[in-house]
């Protein structure tokens, strides 16, 4: 059965605050799974299109995202931000050597960062970045793609590169030579300019035009990001979707930032701590926290979160990484219970798939009370 991840995505500052970004992923209407893979942590947002079939795309693109986060600096800085891209290559061709996922496996990535009035990209691939600015859409990045290079060399028309045959071909990937460099750009941004970051399911469905129109109309940002995925898979949805959307909030964008730095600051405190309390590594806690993952009741809603529950020393060891759409009130009783009382699971693609488990479980009770 085909697996379909789709949430709102939120997260709160030590205020309550609600930052003002959205993201949705889904798996389409044709693939079987979802290979894509997004990280939304303020100041940081990714994207990754995993490329190679089933256990292999989508490893090559969770590796890309995880290791990004890892390796991205505290600050928007273009030239950190690109070492991180490349640190995520490395990784993925180790994986393959190692046996995890598959040889030949890869990657696109587009990693953003947000610093006030400053935003820089690293770039590999044909995901894309966009800039709404109140009346137009720029593509800020360049697809490393056989359509880009014959659009380029005038031999297609972007029309006819839409719907031609070897649109999915990319001339450059993270996972298959550890020479990759990505690209990289600094944009100066205002406050009210929207952020778009999407895989190529989106923009393989719709046009421009039509992506413009949406991020005008729909001011939400989780909303938005949702439309957008909607939009693509009535249009076909021949590939998974993956949308990011995030608006240029000033004041509020620098205050999520803050307590984004915090946060990076608690959970390195917290690596020392767990490698002194299981007595391991500072690498061997790093990937016991990042790799293990628990659902939780969040606000009425099944929530995904990386990390373990409860607190050592009063610090907690967890990040929010999505709120899903699934209410724990809809759950059977036995399910709700495990929620509201923190399930721990092994993965955050376990944690996903029992978000799906669990609205399919939800959606068949509210049609039997119906």
């Amino acid at each position: 059965m085909a697996s379909r991840r789709s949430y709102r995505s939120t997260a709160r500052t030590r205020t309550g605050a609600v930052t003002p970004f959205g993201s949705r992923t889904d798996v389409g209407c044709v693939r079987e799974h979802n290979e894509d893979s997004l990280i939304v942590a303020p100041p940081l947002y990714v994207v990754a299109d995993g490329m190679g079939g089933h256990a292999a795309g989508e490893v090559a693109s969770e590796i890309a995202v995880s290791t990004v986060a890892r390796h991205a600096p505290e600050r928007a800085d273009a030239q950190e931000l690109g070492r991180a891209v490349q640190a995520a290559n490395e990784a993925i061709i180790h994986a393959a050597a190692e046996g995890r996922g598959r040889e030949g496996m890869g990657t696109t990535c587009t990693a953003a960062m947000i610093d006030e009035d400053r935003l820089v990209i690293a770039h590999v691939g044909d995901s894309r970045a966009y800039l709404y600015d109140g009346s137009r859409l720029h593509q800020l990045t360049r697809d490393h793609s056989l359509m880009a290079n014959m659009i380029e060399a005038g031999q297609l028309t972007a029309e006819e590169a839409r719907v031609h045959p070897n649109r999915s071909w990319i001339t450059r990937a993270l996972g298959n030579d550890p020479d990759t460099e990505p690209d990289l750009y600094e944009i100066t941004v205002k406050a009210g300019d929207r952020l778009l970051l999407c895989s190529d399911g989106l923009t393989t469905m719709l046009r421009d035009a039509q992506i413009e129109s949406t991020l005008s109309q729909v001011k939400d940002p989780q909303r938005c990001a949702a439309q957008l995925v909607n939009e693509a898979i009535a249009a076909g949805g021949v590939d998974n979707v993956t949308v990011v959307v995030v608006d240029i909030a000033g004041q509020r964008e620098r205050q999520v930032r803050r307590v984004a730095l915090r946060t990076k600051l608690t959970m390195a405190f917290v690596v020392l701590l767990v490698a002194a309390v299981l007595g391991v590594g500072g690498y061997g806690s790093w990937w016991y926290l990042s790799h293990s993952a628990y659902l939780a009741d969040e606000d009425g809603y099944v929530a995904v979160y990386q990390g373990v529950p409860g607190e050592v020393l009063g610090l907690g060891y967890s990040r929010l990484v999505e709120v899903s759409d699934v209410p724990v009130a809809d759950l059977p009783a036995g399910s709700a219970e495990r929620i509201q009382g923190t399930l721990r699971v092994s993965s955050l693609n376990e944690a996903y798939a029992l978000v799906s488990q669990y609205r399919e479980e939800a959606q068949a009770r509210r049609k039997g009370r119906s």
